[in-house]
């Protein structure tokens, strides 16, 4: 299920609300420049391409208006440590989830606001907002990438170890 928990900065193991409801999570994300979307299934057989993947949701990354898509694959064979790095990007971060889940944690102001994605879902975080990505223990997820330049890719480490503190995908 997807959610949003907020947390204060200075209690990161008791949320102060948790949003279960898809348009009170979109709500709350896009007081903050976030944008949050449930797009509607595409019909994929087990083991497509990354271009059978990418021609599925051709209509809906059109309408996004980025230049570039990729598809993303993690398995459980990965490392999480990287993703729980707290980071910015000097344009936006936008995932889709075909298959699995994760968890993106936002820093915003006082707040980190943990947002939980599973299959369908699509997040679109603002350039320049601090967060970071719990893929779990045991990773299996698809997503689609969407980006303008690979140089807005190229991370940008905060060095803030906040993300240590706070409850992770399996928590």
């Amino acid at each position: 299920m997807s959610y949003v928990a907020v947390y204060a900065v200075a209690s990161p193991d008791t949320p102060n609300k948790v949003l279960t409801h898809f348009d009170d999570i979109a709500a709350t994300l896009a007081e903050h420049g976030v944008r949050f979307e449930r797009w509607q299934p595409s019909p994929v057989e087990k083991g497509a391409s990354d271009a059978q993947l990418i021609a599925a949701y051709q209509a809906q990354i059109d309408a996004l208006g980025y230049a570039n898509v990729e598809v993303l694959r993690h398995s459980p064979d990965e490392g999480r440590e990287h993703g729980l790095k707290e980071r910015r990007y000097s344009e936006d971060h936008v995932r889709f989830f075909i298959a699995g889940q994760g968890l993106f944690a936002l820093h915003i102001g006082d707040y980190v606001y943990a947002v939980r994605c599973e299959k369908n879902d699509l997040l679109v975080i603002p350039a320049g907002m601090a967060h970071w990505f719990d893929m779990g223990e045991n990773p299996h997820f698809i997503t689609l990438r969407a980006f303008n330049s690979d140089e807005g890719f190229k991370v940008a480490f905060t060095g803030d170890e906040l993300a240590s503190g706070f409850p992770g995908m399996d928590d």
